[in-house]
């Protein structure tokens, strides 16, 4: 490995850390910041693709407005430009609560920003608590 590839591998893993530390007590915009500035996030796989900084900053706003959401790493691999990771987010609003535990796969450009998203998660995988 390369002293390059060492340096995106350690900048990747920081950012899926971050990422998963920002769902739990992160702003829209600090996740949005993030991504590069033509990212791609296709959430599920099969949804419509979001390529704007205010469509991210829309969908993450649907997370970051629960009342209360946890998330909790549940493991990473990093590989080249490439994080596969899974994960489960508990959010809680209205008295309501459900769990989700998608895996998603990042790409990511030489300065360390995610310029594609795509989560594994089929509907029927979101359960109400």
């Amino acid at each position: 490995m390369t002293v390059e590839q060492a340096d995106l591998a350690d900048k990747i893993d920081a950012a899926v850390d971050a990422y998963v530390e920002l769902l739990n007590t992160g702003t829209a915009e600090q996740i949005a910041d993030l991504y590069a500035p033509d990212a791609t996030v296709e959430d599920p796989i099969g949804a419509d693709i979001r390529n704007t900084r205010e469509q991210l900053v829309e969908f993450y706003s649907v997370i970051t407005g629960m009342d209360e959401r946890t998330a909790t790493l549940k493991w990473k691999k990093v590989a080249g430009d490439t994080a596969v990771f899974e994960f489960t987010l508990v959010t809680k609003t209205a008295g309501l609560a459900f769990e989700i535990t998608p895996v998603d796969i990042m790409v990511f450009n030489a300065d360390g920003k995610v310029s594609s998203m795509r989560a594994v998660w089929r509907p029927e995988d979101l359960t109400q608590l």
